[in-house]
């Protein structure tokens, strides 16, 4: 039976979801703004953060919000113990090109740590829900991640990052090295996706840089509930994800036997020491 929280949590997404649904009919018309190089947002992100934290803050007002549009904000000047990291629409250039690939993600953390996680794709109403150890489903059935065992024949999938392109070398040197083992590499435009499917077995790893807590929250827990392990690309804990912070985020994904040759081979291809 779901937690009251996450029955908010899910009613949230779903709010934000019927926004990006509604303006798909007028994507031409849409207000574009470039928060950074070939880094874009549109008036619909914003109008789907406003639908979420409304829903999120009748139910629990004194809890902080961390959100992809409006940054850091204290819940009645409190937050604190709480933090909702929101990203109302993972996947925005697909979304303005028309391309039906993105999704809005939803974690609560307790003291930086994600302990519950929606990611809802309003296209294929696919719903994604994770609670700390209470594992992690789709549409309500019991997911997992793949079993895979090497990077043999794997299909993983990354991202390339408009704040990352000086890396870009060192990025392709790891792609052809990965390559040489993998059956191939996938670039979905969605990090929270990437790692959802991830957690449900669609994909056997993934691993990007570059990415911010609201990117990659929901989709961290998912990942360890399904049963597989995410790290830094020098194999490090991930940080706290209720911080917007000016650090570069790496992160790693799988289950926990591919997780271990993927980022070795992150850090022989030269590609970790990039980041030094």
């Amino acid at each position: 039976m779901q937690k009251p929280v996450v029955t908010i949590m899910v009613k949230a997404a779903r709010a934000g979801g019927n926004v990006l649904l509604r303006h798909l009919s007028k994507l031409d018309a849409l207000n574009v703004v470039e928060k950074g190089r070939m880094d874009f947002a549109s008036e619909v992100d914003g109008l789907a953060e406003e639908a979420i934290v409304k829903e999120l803050r009748r139910a629990y007002p004194e809890y902080g919000v961390l959100g992809e549009e409006g940054g850091a904000q204290k819940a009645g000047r409190g937050g604190g113990r709480y933090t909702w990291v929101i990203d109302p629409l993972d996947g925005t250039s697909n979304y303005l090109r028309g391309l039906p690939h993105y999704c809005v993600s939803i974690a609560l953390t307790e003291n930086g740590e994600p302990i519950h996680g929606v990611i809802f794709d309003p296209i294929r109403n696919e719903l994604f829900v994770a609670s700390r150890g209470g594992g992690a489903v789709l549409n309500d059935r019991k997911i997992r991640v793949a079993e895979r065992k090497d990077l043999a024949g794997s299909m993983i999938v990354t991202g390339f990052p408009p704040r990352e392109r000086e890396r870009a070398g060192a990025q392709l040197e790891c792609v052809r090295q990965l390559l040489r083992e993998a059956e191939d590499v996938r670039r979905t435009g969605s990090a929270a996706l990437d790692l959802a499917y991830v957690a449900c077995g669609r994909l056997d790893g993934y691993f990007e840089a570059g990415v911010k807590p609201w990117d990659i929250a929901a989709g961290v827990l998912l990942v360890r509930e399904a049963g597989g392990r995410v790290c830094e690309y020098n194999g490090a804990n991930l940080g706290r994800m209720d911080v917007a912070t000016a650090r570069i985020g790496q992160i790693v994904a799988g289950n926990v036997k591919l997780v271990e040759p993927l980022q070795k081979l992150i850090v022989s291809s030269g590609y970790a020491k990039s980041f030094e």
